[in-house]
Order: C-alpha cells, then structure tokens, then sequence
C-alpha cells in the first residue's frame, strides 16, 4: 500500500506540473482524446459485457452492453457541441460602467478526483470522465473495488488511452481512497451512497475543494388513477428491478389512491411475472444478483423487519443466498417506520402505500428527504403541478420513470441529501469548468 500511495503522490505532482498544459488544449484536441476514449470503449465492448455478467450477472444487451451505449451517447454528443461550450460568452458593453464589456471564459476546475460507484460500475467512471476531458482537467479515477471484473477493464481502457499526467487511475479499496482525498484537488466527483458523500464533501473542505455529488435517495412513484394504470404498473416494475433494484433512479416505492390498490397490486403482480418469470420461475437471465452478501442481508434484512413491524407479502420475498438472488417482491401494509421506509432501498424490493389525501405523499416525502427523482403518473395537470409545488427533487418525470435522466440538454443531479452539483451535456462542461468573469475597460474610458 505504501508503493500505491507513493505512486499516487508521484502521479498528482506529475498533474500538477501538467495541468496549465491541459488547460490550453483546443477544442481540437479534446475532442481528438473524446475520440480516441470512444474507440477503444468499443474495442473493449465485449470484454466490458463479460465483466459486468461476471460482477453483478448483468444480461447482455445487443449489440453492446447498454452500460456502453451510454459512453459513447455522451461522447457523441460532447463531440457534436464542444466547440460551442468553450466558445467565451460575450455579454457586451458593461451596463454599469461606462467603456467596459464584460464577458465569461470557461476554464477548467484543474485536478479532479473521479470515483465511481459498484452499481453502474463501467458506465459512471466514464460518463463524469467525458465532461472533465472536454472541460480540459486532469483527473485519478478510482473504479470501484467491490466490481472487481469492471474495475480492471475500466483501469485498462484508461491506461491505455491517456497519459498518467492527465488521466491516471488507480484500483483498491478504501485506503487508496482515502490516500485521494488526502490530496488539495480541485474537484472531486463521487457517486454512491450519502454517508460516504459526506467523508467526500469533509475531505474536500479541508482543501476548500468544489464537489459534485450523486447521492441517490427514496425516488417515490405517485399513482392518482388518471393516468392508465396497466402501463404505470409495468413502469413501476420495470424500473424497480432494472439492474436488481441497485439503481439511483429505481421506483424506490409507489403511493397509490386507496381505493385503487387492489387492481394496481394485480396489474403490478402480472408485470413482473411476464417480465421476470418463465414458466412460473425466476429467469436469472433478465434479472441480475446482489453485488455481495453484505448487500444482500441488508435487502433482505428489510423485508424481514418491514414484516416484524406489521407489512404483508403480497409477492416474492424469496432469497437464494447461493447465488444472491432476491426474487422481486412487493410489501403492502408498510409503516412509514420500518426499516425499508427509511433507507434507499437498492434491491428489487417495492412498497406499496396508499393515499386518500395527497397531502400525506407530500409530508412523507419531505420526511425521508428530497429525493434524486420523483415520478407522477397522471393525466390531471392540477394534481400535477399540486404535486411539484409542493415537493422537492432532484428532477421530475411525468407518466414515465427517468425520462429527465435520458434527455441530454436537462441538468441531472440531486439536491441535499440526493446529492449537490449538476452534468449531462452542457451542464457537464460546466460543472467541470470555472466560469471566469472578464471585465475589459479600454484606455479611453
């Protein structure tokens, strides 16, 4: 370890030494490296698609795993606009002082730490790594230890595409972690859970770091019965158990009216049986395991605790601790104190819970803290526009499930609790910039 963290403070002098460089680059250049990044993602697209089977029995998606896609998506569109985003915003002639124009230069935050999270473990190393190339930073990435299979092919793509002077990354666990927030970076950009968010955000003010973090959070669907209701169950379900429930942006539990329930948990039910079941079996082909046993306790744990405090299975609940696998399930009856009720699930485990009044979605909500996403299926614009006055998120989609997620030029982060800082397009290239204010006054003014 005391190799590694030599090697480490070597490297981030290396940076230091090199970053005015990076800083000049052109627009030319970075989206040269863009490009070079994207080729060989490709290159390496299979052996990505085996280690994410391997880590977390990811299915195979055609004709490259979707985890890919969505690099080389970003990419693509970081190639198509950057020009644009580096461009100096002239804002004109000074309003307030005579002879002076005044402008904003968009310059790099500097060095940056980048450490991705086990859940998506290919796909968020890269896709935060595409706005800190194109905002011209240096960066040492951490892949993520607990997928081992992803963080060696995530180490290799970057080793052999950039200099360590510019982008180096770096394997290991918590000490070589912890030997990165000890260095006075620029930047750091971490997705994974609040709790270890807030070491991050310490470690940073200790250098008086900015931060961008992707925390997560209790993303609630809220079901009024105007909207079709076969089509917000199968929603619900497909996104509570995409990539086994580990997912930031999962149906985390779903409030439906009251007097709806019942049909709701018969559509919800079938869902899952089409989707996830092949003659009456679990089809481990379309749903993957639980990182680890660590894991896999705690999602279990839930339904065990939520069951002691007085929930009902209305479906699954089923554990193969051999291979990790926990049956979709759905719990009905869920009081607001269990256990499930206040941490971010992270398992294909669903709450159901009912509302006669809407305003008891808003209190709950505003109780487990602002979510990173909030999912309104309705076709009552009042109710609708009721729902977002009253709430705060991260983002918001309507009759869909991380529809804002998808769209490029909307800013995608959480706030407080589900995390601090925005990217995706444009939005990227800021976050991982500096807006500097320019103020010119000519000689004759």
């Amino acid at each position: 370890m005391q190799n590694d963290q030599n090697e480490l403070q070597r490297i981030f002098a290396l940076q230091r030494k090199n970053r005015q460089a990076i800083k000049q680059t052109t627009a030319a250049k970075r989206k040269e490296k863009l490009q070079r990044l994207k080729q060989v993602v490709l290159d390496h697209a299979e052996e990505v698609a085996d280690a994410l089977a391997q880590d977390l029995r990811k299915p195979r998606e055609q004709p490259i795993s979707l985890e890919v896609a969505t690099v080389v998506m970003d990419i693509d569109h970081a190639l198509q606009h950057l020009d644009d985003w580096m461009k100096p915003q002239d804002l004109g002639e000074s309003k307030v002082i005579p002879g002076g124009r005044i402008g904003i230069l968009y310059e790099p935050r500097g060095i940056c730490l980048l450490f991705g999270p086990w859940n998506f473990p290919f796909q968020l190393v890269f896709e935060p790594l595409v706005p800190i190339i194109a905002a011209g930073n240096c960066a040492i990435v951490k892949p993520n230890e607990m997928a081992t299979a992803t963080s060696i092919v995530s180490a290799k793509i970057i080793s052999e595409v950039f200099d360590p002077d510019e982008i180096a990354v770096f394997e290991g666990g918590v000490d070589i972690a912890n030997a990165m927030l000890d260095l006075p970076v620029d930047h750091i950009f971490f997705t994974g859970s609040p709790n270890v968010g807030k070491i991050v955000m310490a470690a940073a003010a200790r250098h008086l770091a900015s931060v961008t973090l992707e925390l997560g959070g209790k993303c609630p669907a809220i079901v009024d019965g105007t909207y079709d209701l076969a089509s917000a169950a199968e929603l619900i379900a497909t996104w509570r158990c995409y990539n086994t429930g580990q997912l930031c942006l999962s149906t985390d539990h779903v409030w439906v009216r009251e007097d709806l329930r019942d049909e709701f948990l018969a559509l919800l039910t079938a869902s899952l049986k089409s989707q996830f079941y092949e003659n009456g079996r679990i089809d481990k082909n379309v749903i993957g395991k639980i990182i680890d046993e660590r894991n896999l306790k705690r999602v279990s744990g839930y339904v065990e605790d939520a069951v002691e405090h007085g929930a009902s299975i209305a479906f699954g609940g089923e554990v193969e601790v051999a291979d990790r696998t926990v049956h979709p399930t759905i719990l009905i009856d869920v009081p607001l104190e269990a256990q499930v009720m206040q941490d971010e699930i992270f398992g294909p485990v669903l709450p159901v819970l009912t509302y006669k009044n809407p305003q008891d979605i808003v209190d709950a909500t505003d109780r487990m803290g602002k979510p990173l996403a909030l999912y309104i299926f309705s076709e009552d614009e009042e109710f609708i526009d009721w729902i977002i006055a009253n709430t705060s998120s991260g983002g918001v989609t309507v009759n869909g499930v991380a529809d804002h997620w998808w769209e490029p030029d909307l800013p995608f982060g959480g706030v407080n609790k589900s995390g601090i800082g925005r990217y995706h397009g444009i939005h990227g290239f800021k976050e991982l910039s500096h807006e500097r204010s320019i103020f010119r006054k000519t000689p004759e003014a």
